[in-house]
């Protein structure tokens, strides 16, 4: 990874992202930043499976990975980090990092299939991602 896109990444926020313009297996991202708060939080073991399914439902979808997935990924990432953290103290948690783990290998999956795959080649930037040509 460069360093250019590991700052972009590090310091990326959800409200940084145009969720409303990133395609997903059933429609926009729109509702993402509402489902990652909630996955956040780590209160609720209800609506925690709610926006975990919501997400990785709109995410991947038969193998096909989507324009909103690398950016929630981003996102998972931060929220897995919590979730491990918190995991001992915490049942929510505890129950989220695992599926978050399940999650992962199903996308890291779905990244080798696709890698198989003739492709466009790679934009150099993360960032390039959310250029008006692209969305």
């Amino acid at each position: 990874m460069t360093e250019e896109n590991r700052i972009y990444i590090t310091h990326l926020k959800v409200t940084d992202v145009p969720w409303h313009r990133l395609t997903t297996a059933y429609g926009r991202g729109t509702d993402f930043p509402a489902h990652l708060t909630v996955l956040e939080q780590m209160r609720y073991l209800a609506s925690v499976k709610e926006s975990l399914y919501e997400l990785t439902t709109n995410m991947e979808h038969q193998s096909t990975l989507w324009h909103a997935t690398p950016f929630g990924m981003v996102f998972l990432c931060r929220i897995l980090e919590k979730a491990l953290a918190d995991s001992g103290q915490n049942p929510v948690a505890h129950f989220l990092a695992g599926e978050l783990l399940d999650f992962f290998a199903c996308i890291l999956q779905c990244f080798h299939d696709g890698d198989e795959m003739e492709h466009a080649e790679a934009l150099p930037l993360f960032s390039d991602l959310l250029k008006e040509e692209y969305l």
